[in-house]
């Protein structure tokens, strides 16, 4: 008899089809009654996939008595109740690695196009505002060179200091404490930081952790920094951050992830200064695939009695 398992988000379609040729798969995310739908199967679930912002939270966790194993289509744990999963014995897996440079990538992405207005430069075209000779936009930024300070320098913090470094710009860093063998400045305090800084790059994984980034942060890194963020939305106190913006005492910011997807503040909206993106650092055909391998080695691990490679719990 096939395991059974509950899919908590849509995933890619070749991943959708594995699951469902080794498992029994109930599709959570389909059921307009959900309740009535774990009321029905949650007994036999013995393994959940989910995404890192979705997870699984205490009250579903709790009604899946025969639960094994989470596998997260991701590498946040935030949302998942960890203690609960720790307490009961429950694998919860993540899929590190395989995201680094995609997500470095669009750390770069952002920063490109805030400091040389990318998004305002395309309605600029495509409202054909150029055609009809309008006035020329505000000469932008140049990256090249600029200082580049990384908050956190796990696998994608170097990652993008590599890419930055790239370019000319010196690096400095703040994590919990100065790492062996890297070429690049540690900086114990944040804030100090942000005031070397003319890119203050949030790449720390800090699943537990609230706002670092404030008011107090901002004015240090100034009215020509940058504040990127491919991390966790939770990371900056957003009203503090449209407040910088709207007074013009940080330069721009490139943003990919939000404190309540997919909401995302009304007022951001409307600064050309800011890059926005719908929390898609990893949204490429090849990682997408490589998370979904480590999702089925995962599940195949739980279910097979062993500890899967990359979980967090066990």
């Amino acid at each position: 008899m096939k395991p059974e398992i509950l899919l908590i988000n849509p995933v890619l379609p070749v991943l959708d089809a594995a699951l469902t040729q080794r498992y029994t798969l109930h599709r959570y995310y389909q059921q307009t009654d959900k309740d009535a739908c774990i009321a029905a199967v949650g007994a036999g679930v013995r393994g959940v996939v989910s995404g890192g912002s979705s997870g699984l939270g205490t009250a579903l966790m709790a009604k899946l008595p025969a639960l094994e194993v989470v596998a997260v289509n991701g590498i946040g744990t935030d949302a998942v109740d960890l203690a609960q999963a720790r307490e009961r014995g429950i694998h919860v897996s993540t899929t590190p690695g395989v995201l680094t440079d995609d997500v470095a990538d669009l750390a770069i992405a952002l920063l490109l196009a805030a400091c040389r207005g990318l998004s305002s430069g395309e309605r600029f075209v495509r409202e054909g505002h150029w055609r009809a000779g309008k006035p020329a936009l505000p000469l932008a930024r140049r990256f090249s060179g600029m200082r580049v300070g990384i908050v956190g320098l796990g696998r994608v913090g170097r990652a993008i200091a590599t890419r930055a470094a790239a370019f000319g710009c010196p690096i400095s860093y703040t994590d919990l404490r100065a790492i062996d063998g890297v070429p690049y400045t540690f900086v114990a305090d944040l804030a100090a930081l942000a005031r070397d800084s003319d890119a203050l790059i949030l790449a720390a994984s800090a699943d537990q952790g609230g706002a670092i980034v404030n008011g107090e942060i901002l004015d240090a890194l100034g009215p020509s920094g940058y504040l990127i963020n491919i991390a966790r939305g939770k990371l900056v106190d957003e009203a503090d951050l449209v407040q910088a913006l709207q007074d013009g005492r940080i330069a721009g910011a490139g943003l990919d992830v939000f404190a309540d997807e997919p909401h995302v503040p009304e007022a951001l909206l409307a600064f050309d200064n800011v890059a926005l993106q719908p929390h898609r650092a990893s949204a490429t055909v090849e990682t997408r695939t490589d998370m979904g391998n480590l999702v089925l080695e995962s599940l195949e691990a739980a279910f097979a009695g062993r500890r899967p490679a990359t979980s967090v719990t066990t």
